[in-house]
């Protein structure tokens, strides 16, 4: 903000007009060289991005002999260790999305962009990249003056080895993905061969361009015109969430600090623009909250080691809400309406989660009940109802089952004779007939339930309870 503001409970919209006046927002035309220094938060920064690993590895972990975690499309079956999806348990998908979805609203309302600055993809590429870039190219002052020299050798070894290093991980990136819908020991040589399914050449050559031209060139242009987040997002944040913050009150009006003259009336802003310089958006966080800014808080890295060096206390850009730096009482977080009805959300979503992974078994029956015709009455004067079976074995292994029902007095089961194999992850369908006497029947619509049970081991088992109809 402006030194001329004055910060009034029911100025904010004043306020944010003024600030907008001294925004920023690089459309392009300028290309953005980050300086690169120590601090926590750069620490944090990488120990966040480093959950990408799992992203790389995980499809190389094994488990019961397969991969451990494996979204199988053309069999429409997820596995994620012990526990296989087959597409009627999606609703745990939905609910896993929803979970996700809302966790990254209560996580802006509370401090912010957190997942744009420490988690976003895009944002670990990118750093990535820019680290590569910085190993090979120099400091920004030097990578301003590469980007400007004729091409001759120097120039062509150094970019050629940045694109070549940049391309690489751009592949890596797009095999990794395809890895997670099969099996990932057999992708490598089916994709050196050339065997490999020609969704995978083209999910590779898509990740592999995608990769290279986001993260490589267009960098903060993502985040400030392709990424939905950051519009999302914007509505979630109030006076009570905290950001990456300059306080005003104490460092206007800012003044070059020189040796030997005295920083009477000025703030304890230096106006050294190292806050400026390690930005990845070219934000400068002392124009106040804007759009580039993604709250990865090496601002607040840049500020503490200045005001170390000049003496004087941290927090000259801090962690802090609006209210917080304009004297306003703070609420807790439990006295705030919108982080907890995002976090009530969060909550039933996570139970039903849980919940389904709680109650899926092995087995599952589902019976659906012929409805042309609802029912046939037989020559003796039973009455039939038809039934298709769906048997479902979510195990790795076959399993012989014997189907049952019972609920109704009389009644006996037809085309259920035996036992029965069912393959390993895989759906049966059956088609089997119930008949009850006609005279043990007392009302029209009765409830039927079918059973599947394992012959070797009586507690893998499932039900579902369906109608029988009569006259």
């Amino acid at each position: 903000m402006s030194e001329q503001q004055e910060h009034k409970p029911d100025s904010h919209v004043d306020d944010l007009y003024q600030e907008s006046d001294h925004w920023h927002v690089n459309t392009g035309e300028e290309k953005i060289h980050p300086k690169r220094m120590a601090g926590r938060y750069r620490t944090l920064k990488w120990l966040t991005g480093s959950v990408w690993l799992i992203f790389f590895l995980g499809p190389y972990l094994r488990w019961d002999g397969r991969q451990a975690v494996m979204f199988d499309i053309p069999a429409r079956q997820f596995h994620i260790f012990s526990v296989t999806v087959m597409p009627q348990d999606f609703w745990m998908l939905s609910l896993l999305l929803l979970f996700f979805a809302i966790m990254l609203a209560v996580v802006t309302s509370i401090a912010g962009r957190v997942f744009c600055g420490f988690f976003c993809f895009q944002t670990v590429w990118t750093d990535v990249y820019m680290w590569i870039e910085e190993r090979l190219e120099g400091t920004p002052q030097q990578r301003r003056k590469l980007d400007q020299a004729p091409w001759d050798g120097r120039k062509l070894r150094i970019k050629g080895s940045k694109y070549g290093l940049w391309l690489l991980i751009a592949m890596l990136t797009g095999v990794s993905f395809s890895a997670w819908f099969t099996d990932a020991y057999a992708l490598w040589p089916a994709l050196l061969t050339g065997q490999a399914h020609i969704a995978a050449y083209v999910v590779l050559a898509l990740f592999t361009a995608g990769t290279f031209l986001l993260a490589g060139f267009m960098r903060e242009q993502v985040c400030f015109w392709l990424c939905p987040y950051a519009r999302i997002q914007a509505p979630m944040v109030d006076t009570e969430t905290v950001l990456p913050a300059y306080d005003t009150k104490r460092g206007e009006p800012r003044g070059k600090l020189r040796k030997g003259q005295s920083s009477e009336g000025h703030g304890d802003c230096v106006d050294c623009n190292l806050c400026v310089a390690v930005c990845p958006t070219g934000v400068d966080i002392r124009n106040g909250q804007q759009e580039g800014c993604i709250t990865c808080a090496l601002c607040i890295d840049a500020c503490d080691s200045v005001m170390d060096k000049v003496g004087k206390p941290r927090g000259l850009v801090r962690y802090a809400s609006l209210d917080e730096l304009e004297g306003r009482p703070t609420l807790p977080l439990y006295k705030r309406p919108r982080p907890m009805v995002y976090l009530s959300i969060m909550a039933i979503a996570l139970a039903g989660i849980i919940y389904g992974l709680a109650t899926i078994g092995s087995l599952e029956i589902t019976a659906i009940h012929e409805r042309t015709p609802m029912y046939v009455q037989l020559s003796d004067g039973s009455i039939q109802n038809r039934y298709d079976l769906r048997l479902i074995n979510k195990s790795n292994a076959a399993i012989e089952v014997v189907i049952s029902a019972d609920g109704l007095p009389g009644l006996e089961l037809r085309g259920a004779d035996g036992t029965f194999s069912l393959p390993p992850n895989r759906a049966t369908n059956l088609s089997v007939f119930a008949r009850v006497p006609v005279d043990l029947l007392e009302a029209s619509l009765l409830p039927i339930t079918f059973r599947v049970e394992a012959v070797d081991d009586q507690t893998l088992m499932a039900e579902h309870t369906t109608i029988f109809a009569s006259p």
